[in-house]
């Protein structure tokens, strides 16, 4: 019936509250995936159907074509969040789409071509976005390469300062590269980036589909080490499940976009904008980003003293655990003790993207079936 897109888990899914989902037999499963780091707030969050019920009920739909009051309050409280230069936005509806239009916006904006990308990095499946995903298989998969995208390796410093020049549009980086296993680069690295598209008149693209909207313990990447991209994108946790993106620019990237250069049906649409109010209110009443940094915390620490686990990468509850099994093994013997967990393009390690509402009990429930795996 459906069109090939991922191998599926053997199990059916019903219904879910938090970080536990039921199958159509009535087994429970702890969810330390979250339907790709979607469900921040937990499966059905009280407040966020509140919400989306809510909005239903007084207006399901318009387009941008006219000002709604749920649009100008729910991207206030986006921004309200941002990094410290970061004051417009730009809504679409999947993490590809918002990287095409950074993308886009880059080479509109520089008149130049040239765009830098990283080894392991994952950008999404539209044209562009394979492009400049230099992950694995992915690339392969565009109909055709585009001449002018450059790929390096992820975290060297030299390689960056031999490739960018004159003719760079842009740089996009996964700051933490979720698909290739959770692998983050020194902070220098990011230090340079700044500086080094600073200089050669390059914009900074931070891809934050994954690592925003409070994943890594901040609301966002950007803005650790004192780095502020030109341009982030948004997708995934930022409306706990309902479709929405998001491209956050500074001043100077805003007022060059012209009136018909970017757009999106659905981008911006009242459902989603109520899902992604209700979901930040969320993170801030239930201080989910404290509850972030202590759960893994304890979650890195304890998994460090298990003796098949060879690495623990990521940051906050972006966490990729090498072990010395196969990870498709590990994912078959936790689905079978009711754990759902993530693989990556690393072959030996699951990735862990838990609800930000995850507790240490469950955490320590993860960890007693997680000490009985075994290839």
């Amino acid at each position: 019936m459906f069109v090939k897109t991922y191998k599926t888990l053997p199990i059916t899914i019903t219904h879910g509250a938090g970080c536990t989902v039921w199958d159509t037999t009535g087994k429970a499963y702890l969810d330390l995936y979250a339907g790709h780091a979607v469900a921040s707030t937990g499966h059905a969050h009280p407040h966020v159907a509140q919400a989306i019920a809510g909005q239903a009920q007084n207006l399901i739909f318009y387009s941008t074509m006219i000002d709604l009051e749920i649009r100008h309050t729910a991207a206030k409280k986006l921004l309200d969040c941002a990094p410290a230069g970061i004051s417009h936005v730009l809504f679409a509806n999947s993490g590809a789409e918002a990287n095409e239009n950074a993308l886009k916006m880059a080479t509109l904006q520089t008149g130049r071509k040239k765009i830098i990308c990283f080894e392991g990095g994952f950008h999404g499946r539209t044209l562009l976005a394979l492009n400049v995903t230099a992950s694995g298989k992915y690339r392969q998969q565009a109909s055709f390469l585009v001449p002018d995208i450059v790929t390096i390796p992820f975290g060297e410093i030299d390689a960056l300062r031999r490739t960018i020049d004159a003719t760079t549009a842009a740089v996009i980086v996964e700051p933490i590269q979720s698909m290739a296993g959770c692998r983050m680069a020194a902070p220098e690295f990011y230090q340079e980036l700044r500086e080094l598209t600073q200089q050669h008149g390059a914009y900074l693209i931070f891809d934050e589909v994954q690592t925003g909207i409070g994943r890594t313990g901040s609301m966002f990447f950007s803005g650790r080490y004192h780095v502020v991209p030109d341009i982030l994108t948004l997708a995934k946790g930022i409306a706990s499940g309902v479709p929405l993106s998001a491209v956050l620019v500074s001043d100077a990237v805003a007022e060059k976009v012209q009136y018909g250069e970017f757009g999106a049906t659905y981008g911006a649409g009242p459902i989603a904008m109520a899902a992604m109010q209700a979901t930040l209110e969320v993170i801030e009443s239930e201080q989910l980003l404290e509850n972030v940094k202590q759960v893994s915390s304890f979650l890195r620490s304890e998994l460090g003293k298990l003796p098949f686990v060879e690495e623990v990468r990521g940051l906050g509850l972006l966490v990729g655990v090498k072990t010395i099994f196969p990870a498709g093994k590990v994912q078959a013997s936790l689905l079978e003790q009711g754990v759902i967990v993530g693989t990556s393009d690393d072959p030996q390690t699951i990735r862990l993207l838990p609800p930000l509402t995850l507790q240490q009990s469950e955490v320590e429930r993860f960890l007693e079936l997680f000490a009985n795996v075994r290839s």
